[in-house]
């Protein structure tokens, strides 16, 4: 007896949505079938993903594995992994379901493609140059001048992203950057330079923001506008909150400039995450995600009761979608812990217990447990997550100031064990 139920493929590795939100929001409107390549966090997860929902293996092979996939006749495909963005795009357009074509799914992982097509595009007019080896440093520091900021090509997380204010430091970072990044030459540059934005906020909240927006061939609906916590060095980010604290004039501003760049972009279909950095001279583009932002869609449930990937899900099966933008009535955060940047293992945790009783506390969760090797290194590394909800901004600072002086950390590093309580690892 087979199921009169649609089917969602989704192409799942480590992402922006966990794999039981995924089921939670998608349950009501099709099966679920995770569509997984052999990495090391799909390996982790395949006894969850078998319990979620169907599995489906995929080699790497295009052609076979678009006939696998065929088989399953699916009415929808869906990612919320970055590093599955352009595999998404590639099964969809072999099999002929909606998602982003392939043009713009390279243009969405690909920090150099993307900064092209928007100065082309007349959006966004921020200097930057391709690296594809170290010859191509001086050429490139001069066309963008210092201080500037230089990443990998591709990646997420801040991942070997690193601010230069001179000459010199740069020349020492880049054969490292080099080194650590993975992707091949015959793709094109893996690094990119860019001049550094400056913020124009204070210390209590980040000087940019970020926008979830619903795509579709008619239009584009923003559906949140997230503020952020200040940076932790060089790039890491330790939470958001929303709403935004944004004046009027900004959030109206904020938006358009999302709107042109998915436009440029070729945007048409799913869900995308936006960041925005918040200038004296206006906002300007971090850079334009083709997925949903980590962490949003728990925020939304909580904070409007919306599900973001219940919207997704119903544009991909070409449901009609009722989507506004969502502005709640109270301010809700979501605050991590971040890893040392020296290698370390977890020992032990405290005042776990004690953060989820005080006031504008709602939760504290664990990403990581004791025993675990803790790699180091820039990217954002959350070890936990707390979150609440407070009447107001300053409220919530408050409220956040006295959870970390509650929380801290044991970690075993080869000269001995240090304590390190939550509020010293934010610098």
């Amino acid at each position: 007896m087979t199921s009169s139920r649609p089917t969602i493929a989704v192409v799942y590795d480590k992402g922006a949505v966990s794999a039981g939100d995924i089921a939670v929001g998608l349950r009501d409107l099709a099966d679920v079938v995770f569509v997984v390549a052999p990495t090391d966090h799909v390996e982790r997860m395949r006894a969850v993903l078998h319990q979620l929902g169907r599995v489906l293996p995929i080699s790497g092979d295009l052609a076979t594995d678009a006939q696998a996939l065929r088989r399953l006749s699916p009415a929808a495909i869906m990612t919320c992994s970055e590093p599955m963005l352009r595999t998404t795009a590639e099964l969809a357009s072999a099999v002929g379901l909606p998602f982003h074509d392939i043009d713009t799914a390279r243009l969405l992982t690909d920090k150099a493609r993307q900064r092209q097509r928007l100065r082309d595009a007349g959006v966004e007019e921020l200097r930057s140059r391709p690296l594809r080896t170290l010859e191509d440093w001086p050429e490139a520091v001069a066309a963008v001048g210092l201080p500037a900021i230089i990443k990998p090509v591709r990646g997420e997380g801040s991942r070997n992203t690193y601010a230069v204010h001179d000459y010199e430091t740069a020349r020492e970072l880049l054969p490292r950057m080099f080194a650590a990044v993975d992707a091949a030459p015959a793709e094109g540059p893996s690094l990119i330079v860019e001049e550094l934005l400056i913020g124009s906020r204070g210390s209590l909240f980040g000087d940019y923001v970020s926008v979830e927006s619903l795509c579709r061939p008619d239009g584009i609906t923003h559906v949140a506008l997230t503020g952020k916590f200040p940076l932790v060095e060089p790039f890491r980010e330790p939470g958001q909150f929303w709403p935004a604290k944004v004046t009027e004039d900004e959030r109206e501003a904020v938006l358009d400039l999302t709107t042109r760049a998915l436009t440029a972009l070729g945007v048409t279909i799913g869900m995308t995450h936006t960041e925005i950095k918040l200038t004296e001279a206006g906002p300007r583009i971090i850079e334009v995600n083709g997925r949903i932002g980590g962490h949003i869609n728990e925020l939304s449930r909580r904070a409007c009761g919306v599900d973001l990937l219940t919207l997704a899900g119903r544009q991909a099966l070409r449901e009609p979608v009722n989507a506004a933008e969502l502005r709640p009535a109270k301010v809700h955060f979501q605050h991590h812990g971040l890893a040392p940047v020296s290698r370390c293992q977890l020992i032990a945790v405290h005042g776990d217990r004690e953060v989820r009783k005080l006031p504008g506390i709602s939760g504290y969760r664990t990403f990581v447990r004791t025993g675990d090797e803790l790699p180091g290194g820039v990217m954002t590394q959350e070890m936990d997550i707390l979150w609440g909800v407070c009447d107001d901004h300053a409220e919530m600072t408050g409220v956040i100031a006295k959870a970390l002086s509650v929380l801290s950390y044991d970690f075993q590093y080869t000269d001995g064990i240090r304590r390190m309580s939550a509020a010293s690892l934010l610098g």
